[in-house]
């Protein structure tokens, strides 16, 4: 039993930092070099990868979504989808696809005159499952050395970790306070309860054997 609460646990905190790590915003710092519209397939599985920014999403098995390439200073390329995420998960509330379309158009530079920006994005990027981060800011900056601090993903983290910290030392003072006493309590009771068979038991084999000594 101790190993399969231990497991639980630990599977539970996989898919917690696994959702925190796809809906948290990512920093890359790119430079933009096209963009362009594709019609994608939304296969059943991968469709939970995808925005669903319209009633019909959830019945379309195709759509046309907006892409932007670029490439990091490390010259490997990264490709992100463009797509509004409305009122769903994660809460981002993008409702300007187009304007950023703009906007990574007007980025689009050669490697002989560079133009740097940071994309803020959520999402994976995995070229077997064909799914991509998708982005949500653009902003320009001087070059590729840029330091950026994620101070969104910082102070979440820390509210976040001290919350469940709250709630962890809450539920164990509950625990000591109450629970613990009453499954005592009731381990007492059913011991005094399987004391007290034996008992009774033992005082009728001593009945059934006066009667074998007769």
């Amino acid at each position: 039993m101790v190993y399969i609460k231990w497991a639980f646990i630990l599977i539970f905190w996989i898919t917690l930092g696994a959702i925190l790590q796809y809906s948290l915003p990512q920093h890359d710092i790119v430079r933009i070099v096209n963009t362009y519209e594709e019609r994608q397939d939304l296969t059943d599985w991968t469709r939970i990868f995808w925005s669903e920014p319209d009633d019909q999403s959830t019945s379309l098995s195709n759509r046309d979504v907006q892409f932007i390439q670029a490439v990091r200073a490390n010259g490997k390329p990264i490709v992100y989808r463009n797509e509004d995420t409305s009122w769903g998960w994660p809460p981002y509330f993008k409702f300007d696809t187009a304007n950023l379309y703009t906007e990574a158009n007007d980025a689009i530079s050669d490697k002989d005159d560079p133009d740097w920006v940071v994309v803020t994005h959520y999402g994976w990027r995995n070229e077997f499952l064909s799914i991509f981060p998708n982005a949500i800011f653009i902003k320009h900056v001087e070059g590729p050395d840029v330091r950026i601090i994620p101070w969104f993903n910082i102070v979440f983290l820390t509210v976040f970790f001290a919350l469940v910290w709250a709630l962890w030392v809450r539920w164990r003072r509950f625990r000591e306070a109450r629970i613990d006493p009453m499954l005592e309590s009731v381990e007492d009771g059913l011991y005094a309860a399987g004391d007290a068979i034996d008992e009774r038991r033992s005082s009728f084999r001593r009945w059934l054997d006066s009667w074998k000594s007769k």
